[in-house]
């Protein structure tokens, strides 16, 4: 081999050797910058959680205190929603099985049902019907 052909095949062994240094060095530099910004989101991370639950305890107790102080006033209040009140022995016996009974409470009223509002008085109403539910 002639020597210029050495030195050629010489330069670019070295060539080649300082690129791969070159991209090695740029693959660190990338790897340390991840490393670096990991660590960073971590400790942002952290410090945002704890800020965030300090911020939270701070309004959670007036609030929490606030929610039950108005439990204990809205429990005298009457609701004014309609509820179910089941036929009994001692309430509206005769309604007991009727198809036609409601049972619903409307701002404090009993509603029986269509044909006797606030119930029948003996014990067996002549509008009377089995329910379909009842076996």
């Amino acid at each position: 081999m002639e020597p210029w052909q050495k030195d050629l095949v010489e330069i670019i062994e070295t060539v080649a050797d300082e690129v791969e240094s070159f991209f090695q060095g740029i693959n660190d530099m990338v790897d340390a910058f991840f490393e670096l910004t990991e660590e960073i989101s971590e400790q942002v991370q952290n410090n945002i959680a704890i800020e965030i639950d300090q911020y939270l305890q701070e309004l959670a107790e007036p609030l929490l205190e606030a929610y039950w102080e108005m439990e204990d006033v809205v429990a005298d209040i009457d609701p004014g929603f309609p509820y179910a009140v089941e036929a009994t022995i001692e309430q509206n016996a005769a309604c007991i099985g009727c198809s036609n009974y409601h049972g619903q409470v409307y701002g404090g009223n009993l509603l029986v049902c269509a044909m006797h509002p606030h119930g029948w008085d003996d014990a067996s109403c002549p509008d009377w019907e089995k329910s379909s539910t009842e076996f």
